[in-house]
């Protein structure tokens, strides 16, 4: 009885541990985690979700070499690169809190998968079946709703005429409903007449798995444009691509805005017509572990090479990649052989990309017979501004720098033949050609950096097979015996001592 107890009290306080990391980083996420620190461990102190902690200012502290001293230029340059070393610790190790302990990210039995996982704090909003009381949305905010089997459901945006605007919408269907191929959500964005500026649908696809769809709608200002060009009130429309085969239960939905601002100088108004369109080969070397996120907010970070994971039939895993102005990417997915290799599930292994405003860029699937598969994405135009001007919707998306989302799923089917997994899964992830500088914008996006790879982006998305301190410290985190709970504490002192030689 006596084991018995301190087994039960040894879990608990597993458990708690779990917790207690999983609230600090949370808050550590919230304070910007940019290289600044948390601002506290407790999660009380934490700054509310899209705001970060204001520095407190220190007086200077007196230099025995100056400013522009070698000496003082190495240390700062060392300092960097510690803190982006302790940043890609953090963020890999808060991924495995999160994909062990946080809602939405929670260890799963066997024949489990886990659920979509949405924005932190993200606030709800209701549809209205009508546009005269819609609920209006933000630029730079995400939000959480519900869509009804029947009706279209109506959100409101206030746009200036200086800017592009963009909204995605993610649907998630419960895994119990049985779904259609042509079934899933249909997204417009309309004027205040009612008259089009865009519409976009997704759809589960040949699979017939419930999985999460994601359709977009823009309003663009353009040169020559006769349309969806004035300043004013916009409309967003959401509804069913099939509302008559659909389940009957309420799908969730998360919604993001996003705005562009115009170049401060006119560019080219045409999309490049000669750019390297050979199939890439895909990219050599042995996977190392990295673990994929459950919903674009949670997206685990990758950098150019060859990641392993795991992945079981329902489940739906998220990375971001980023990527410069100038720069192609491309990605392969395989899955490795199962036990038995008898039976057959159609489109069963599914890839797409999403550009930064989670647009989806393209998409392929692999049906599964038990043996290796492999799936990968065409050949795509290096990401350029003039791109948006193009008549091929893939090229047309790649319009931006910043975070490409790799999004892979395993069909809920492939368990019936197969068994209930998890499945071996490795992706090849290539970045082509040489990064540019993007386009002077005449203002800010919303959100804020949303067009642009960021330090701390690269930092916490490092490349597979790199001897960098970045790349070791990644490697650092699939060792099975160092603890998540060890790791934190060693990059917490870590950044503990950077921080403090930093004020020496």
């Amino acid at each position: 009885m006596g084991h018995g107890r301190s087994g039960r009290a040894a879990r608990a306080g597993e458990r708690e541990g779990w917790r207690v990391m999983g609230r600090w980083c949370t808050a550590w996420r919230h304070a910007g985690s940019g290289g600044a620190g948390p601002q506290s461990a407790a999660p009380a102190s934490a700054p509310a979700p899209g705001r970060r902690s204001a520095p407190r200012r220190r007086a200077a502290p007196v230099s025995r070499t100056g400013p522009g001293s070698p000496t003082a230029g190495a240390s700062r340059t060392a300092s960097g690169r510690r803190l982006s070393v302790v940043t890609a610790v953090l963020a890999t190790a808060c991924a495995t809190v999160t994909a062990v302990a946080l809602p939405g990210g929670a260890a799963v039995a066997a024949g489990d998968a886990p659920g979509y996982a949405f924005a932190d704090g993200a606030p709800r909003v209701e549809g209205t079946n009508a546009a005269s009381d819609a609920a209006a949305l933000t630029a730079g905010a995400t939000y959480r709703s519900s869509l009804p089997r029947d009706g279209t459901l109506y959100y409101r945006l206030g746009l200036d005429a200086a800017s592009d605007a963009y909204v995605s919408v993610t649907a998630v269907p419960g895994s119990a409903g049985e779904v259609t191929a042509v079934d899933g959500i249909r997204v417009s964005v309309q004027d205040a007449e009612g008259g089009s500026c865009s519409s976009d649908s997704a759809t589960f696809g040949a699979a017939h798995s419930p999985r999460p769809v994601t359709a977009w709608g823009m309003r663009e200002i353009a040169p020559g444009g006769n349309r969806c060009q004035e300043p004013g009130t916009y409309y967003v429309t959401v509804e069913r691509a099939r509302p008559q085969d659909s389940p009957p239960e309420d799908w969730d939905l998360e919604l993001t805005v996003a705005t562009e601002p115009r170049p401060a100088r006119t560019g080219a108004t045409e999309a490049p017509e000669a750019w390297d369109s050979a199939s890439p080969e895909a990219v050599p070397g042995e996977p190392e572990p990295r673990t994929g996120g459950n919903g674009f907010a949670h997206a685990t970070p990758l950098g150019p090479g060859a990641w392993r994971d795991g992945i079981r039939p329902g489940q739906t895993l998220y990375y971001k990649v980023p990527v410069d102005w100038g720069r192609q990417i491309h990605a392969t997915a395989e899955l490795d052989g199962a036990r038995e290799a008898s039976g057959y599930a159609t489109g069963a292994l599914r890839l797409a990309l999403h550009n930064p405003v989670r647009g989806e860029v393209d998409d392929a699937a692999k049906g599964y017979t038990g043996r290796p598969a492999t799936v990968g994405l065409a050949a795509l135009p290096p990401v350029a501004y003039p791109n948006r001007y193009a008549t091929s919707g893939q090229v047309g998306a790649v319009r931006f720098a910043g975070d490409y989302y790799v999004v892979v799923h395993l069909a809920a089917q492939v368990a019936e033949d197969f068994g209930e997994g998890p499945f071996g899964l490795t992706l090849r992830v290539g970045l082509r050609g040489t990064a540019r500088s993007g386009p002077d914008y005449a203002g800010e996006s919303r959100p804020e950096g949303i067009f642009a790879v960021s330090a701390q982006d690269r930092a916490a998305a490092p490349e597979s097979g790199s001897p960098d301190d970045e790349d070791l410290a990644m490697k650092a985190v699939a060792v099975g015996g160092i603890g998540t709970g060890s790791l934190l504490l060693a990059g917490l002192t870590v950044w503990t001592a950077a921080a403090r030689r930093r004020a020496r």
